[in-house]
């Protein structure tokens, strides 16, 4: 185990179970939820509104608990108050098919202690419950913040840095806006009831100036824009959806979504994106790497 200090003094992280392989959780893909967690996105794509994909930030859903779980178990309740969802990286070997279910298999991954706080990394490994194949991996960044001395252990995780280069060959903007209900919508699709997202007073309360929106249900809505953009509306080829959450977003406001062109990595185009929402960049480092048509 490893010390802490700064607002953290005296806390530590289980690095001992960094590596270690936590039950398998079996969940369903559920068609209805699946559809209603378009729709809380703001997302009419056919092929969610006929139940033959799920949105692909969906798959964060049926395997939460169990990186809620994982999360707890590594991270002492002291520190639980000052963690907040830092990135999400999901890397898709196939669709999310509403009916299926997902067996998964949590890891605690990485710890990177860096001046302002630790960044911790859960795994979660998803496949078939069926056919066994696999159907997603998914890398969930929690920093902690003021979490600011001790020992960083495991192995990096994906690296998504935005390429600077790829400025130059941007694809174009999507832009979906936050209704003003936005958020309850998502708190009762996605299962999220953390109330600094529905209770005025309790935002305000932790030095927020107002309710703000899930950071899953923006990077859902920057999804939109990789789809719509350079996937020609096709959920089938989307290979990799990385973010890093910025800023707040706020009911009311518009989520604008630039993507840009980034090259090519074997069979997949690369592409790097980010957002903003009310001048803030809100989704930094972006990456969405897309398939070709009926690989």
């Amino acid at each position: 185990m490893t010390g802490a200090g700064g607002r953290g003094a005296g806390m530590t992280l289980a690095l001992d179970k960094l590596g270690a392989l936590y039950d398998e959780r079996v969940a369903a893909i559920d068609p209805d939820r699946a559809r209603a967690y378009a729709a809380a996105t703001n997302d009419d794509l056919a092929a969610y509104r006929a139940g033959e994909y799920a949105p692909p930030v969906f798959g964060v859903v049926p395997v939460w608990d169990g990186m809620l779980a994982v999360v707890a178990d590594v991270v002492p309740p002291q520190a639980l108050v000052m963690a907040v969802h830092g990135e999400q990286d999901m890397h898709f070997h196939r669709p999310l098919v509403p009916g299926r279910s997902l067996a998964t298999r949590a890891e605690p991954f990485s710890v990177r202690v860096g001046p302002s706080g630790t960044r911790f990394t859960v795994r979660l490994t998803s496949n078939d419950a069926e056919d066994g194949g696999a159907v997603l991996e998914q890398y969930v960044t929690m920093f902690i913040r003021g979490l600011s001395e001790g020992e960083s252990a495991g192995p990096d995780r994906p690296d998504h840095t935005f390429p600077e280069e790829a400025r130059g060959r941007k694809v174009g903007d999507y832009s979906v806006h936050v209704d003003d209900d936005q958020t309850f919508r998502y708190r009762d699709a996605s299962g999220d009831q953390m109330p600094i997202h529905v209770d005025e007073q309790f935002a305000k309360s932790v030095g927020l100036p107002g309710i703000i929106a899930h950071g899953l249900c923006t990077m859902a809505m920057t999804s939109q824009a990789v789809l719509r953009l350079v996937a020609d509306g096709d959920p089938a080829r989307l290979r990799r959806l990385a973010v890093r959450f910025s800023k707040n977003v706020f009911p009311g406001s518009d989520v604008v979504t630039s993507v840009y062109d980034a090259g090519k990595a074997g069979d997949r185009h690369v592409y790097a994106y980010e957002a903003h929402s009310r001048a803030d960049l809100v989704i930094a480092n972006g990456r969405a790497e897309i398939g070709p048509v009926g690989a």
